[in-house]
């Protein structure tokens, strides 16, 4: 029963959610999503990616429920719970290690292993619990899974290994299970969905074609609007449906939410003075609930209104009347209750986020890929300001679509990429790698500071051994191999260092613009044959993890399966 039995997990920066399947036929695309938010008398694909801990950080609930729990909260008791949201961008752009914390909503931190393995936990119980009601109360465990988590292309090795560590914690898998999950990348996911939707999937009306894995050759670029990031792979379709990737990953943290905080920041020029401050530190909860009602006017492309809360409201009238608050701001009006604003103000909140994706697919567009399609996926693409304007921007160079359900793509893709990931058949190396080593001293070629001396004679260390070149294709499958000898004679142990750059070609480890990556250790306990030893590293780096072995030739011990990339430098 086991590979026909997959649970993708999409854990986004503002809304998460799960699809599942319970069958192996290849030709069943549509995979169960859970609805979400019933008993609020909603019924979304996606729960807001919030948690909330009691005061002794203990998990309490997640999603909407923790959400109206924690909105419900009067001020002393909300400064004492734990609440997080938006917590994922935490792992954008860091090299990370295992103590990393996080703030709460109360200012107090946390550790971030603990409010990840929570959530992921979470999600578990909950799709196991939905499965078994929904195959007349037949009772599933998580090892019965192929599990799929996703996570943006543009993160960090490091992140993608705190993501895993985060999901063996909460139990997902276990470590001798580590092969039943498997890390998706969101773009990726979203791609093999789209790849497969007919022509009616699709919001704009100028697709005319087949679905586009019957049309080989065609190239597309998917951007994957997140509330977190904007993350952009370039993939053309292969002979028989896969893909190869055209362009190293590329994006920024440049989602949705940047649109939120110009919101909040444009409420703090309005309720000046120290109002917004004051209302956000007594009634954090309430400050949620207008956020959260931005998120549906954020989709239109027109004048909108907020309602101002009666606390807001109250705060703001002790200090004069609330007219008086916009007379020196520019796009918003008082309106019997609510906040009225222009659609030119509101347009103006997506400025920066527009610019910053229109920026990285102008670089993409002019490597002169023949790319015929920009596809335009996640919560954030449901955003009109959002298509309109890159619609404007790129249409005279290629077709602009954006499917009908553009936040569940990354999910539904999910699934179909846990039952098949070689459907990326190749993809481009973000960095080169390399490894570091010794060579025999040469003083015509060596520097002369990186000289030292053993028994057996003078060498030279930290030379860059490379493994892979930036933008290297590498298949998905792909393993490369390296020979490397001890430079003792009595040598028990050999230390493999890993480093990247985006640099082609450097000379030396501690050149400008390497960095430490992570390292193992193989133990070469049978010294017999002295200098001859061979240690053979056999590395992968074509799926979306790297996966690295080493083995000792003589003893058969291997190192470390996997590099690890949190360890701190």
């Amino acid at each position: 029963m086991g590979d026909s039995y997959i649970i993708a997990i999409d854990f986004g920066t503002a809304y998460s959610g799960y699809a599942f399947s319970l069958t192996s036929s290849e030709d069943q695309i549509e995979p169960n999503l859970k609805r979400w938010g019933k008993e609020l008398g909603l019924d979304t694909p996606k729960t807001p990616t919030c948690i909330l801990f009691n005061e002794d950080e203990e998990f309490i609930k997640f999603g909407y429920e923790a959400r109206a729990a924690y909105i419900k909260m009067c001020g002393e008791e909300a400064k004492q719970h734990y609440y997080f949201e938006a917590f994922k961008m935490a792992l954008y752009g860091k090299k990370l290690d295992r103590d990393v914390t996080i703030k709460a909503a109360n200012g107090k931190s946390m550790n971030a292993m603990k409010v990840f393995t929570a959530a992921l936990s979470y999600l578990k119980e909950d799709a196991l619990t939905t499965i078994s009601v929904n195959t007349a109360g037949m009772k599933f465990i998580a090892s019965d899974f192929t599990w799929v988590l996703t996570v943006p292309a543009i993160w960090d090795s490091s992140a993608k290994q705190f993501m895993r560590e985060a999901a063996t914690k909460a139990g997902i898998v276990s470590n001798g299970t580590d092969d039943r999950l498997v890390i998706a990348l969101e773009p990726e996911a979203a791609s093999v969905w789209c790849m497969k939707l007919p022509a009616e999937g699709f919001i704009a009306e100028n697709h005319d074609k087949a679905a586009l894995e019957q049309t080989p050759g065609t190239r597309y670029i998917v951007v994957d609007c997140g509330g977190g990031t904007i993350d952009i792979t370039v993939h053309e379709v292969l002979d028989g449906g896969a893909l190869k990737e055209l362009h190293k990953v590329s994006g920024n943290d440049m989602g949705g939410q940047t649109v939120d905080k110009k919101f909040k920041d444009f409420l703090k020029e309005i309720f000046s003075d120290g109002v917004w401050d004051e209302y956000e530190k007594k009634h954090p909860s309430q400050v949620q609930k207008m956020m959260y009602d931005f998120t549906y006017l954020k989709q239109v492309d027109d004048e909108v209104q907020i309602a101002c809360t009666f606390n807001l409201g109250t705060l703001a009238q002790g200090r004069q009347q609330m007219e008086k608050y916009f007379d020196k701001v520019r796009g918003a009006s008082w309106n019997d209750g609510s906040i009225k604003i222009s659609k030119e103000k509101l347009r103006s909140f997506f400025d920066e986020s527009l610019r910053g994706i229109t920026k990285s697919l102008r670089e993409i567009l002019n490597k002169d890929l023949n790319v015929e399609y920009i596809l335009l996926v996640g919560g954030y693409a449901s955003s009109m300001i959002l298509r309109r304007h890159i619609t404007d921007q790129f249409s005279s160079q290629c077709k602009v679509l954006c499917p009908f359900r553009a936040q569940e793509a990354i999910m539904r893709g999910a699934v179909m990429f846990g039952r098949n990931p070689q459907v990326v058949a190749s993809r481009k190396s973000a960095f080169t790698y390399g490894v570091a080593v010794a060579q025999r001293f040469d003083e015509s070629k060596h520097k002369a500071e990186k000289k030292f001396t053993t028994e057996e004679g003078d060498w030279c260390k930290d030379i860059f051994n490379k493994l892979v070149e930036e933008c290297e294709d590498v298949d998905w499958n792909e393993t490369r191999e390296h020979i490397f000898t001890p430079i003792r004679a009595n040598q028990t142990e050999m230390r493999l260092r890993f480093y990247r750059t985006e640099r082609k070609n450097p000379e030396y480890v501690d050149d400008w613009g390497i960095e430490k990556v992570g390292s193992f250790d193989v133990s070469m306990p049978d010294t017999k044959g002295g200098m001859k030893r061979e240690v053979k590293l056999e590395i992968k780096f074509g799926s979306t993890e790297i996966t690295a072995t080493a083995t000792d030739k003589v003893s058969g011990s291997k190192g470390s399966i996997k590099i690890d990339f949190m360890t701190k430098a």
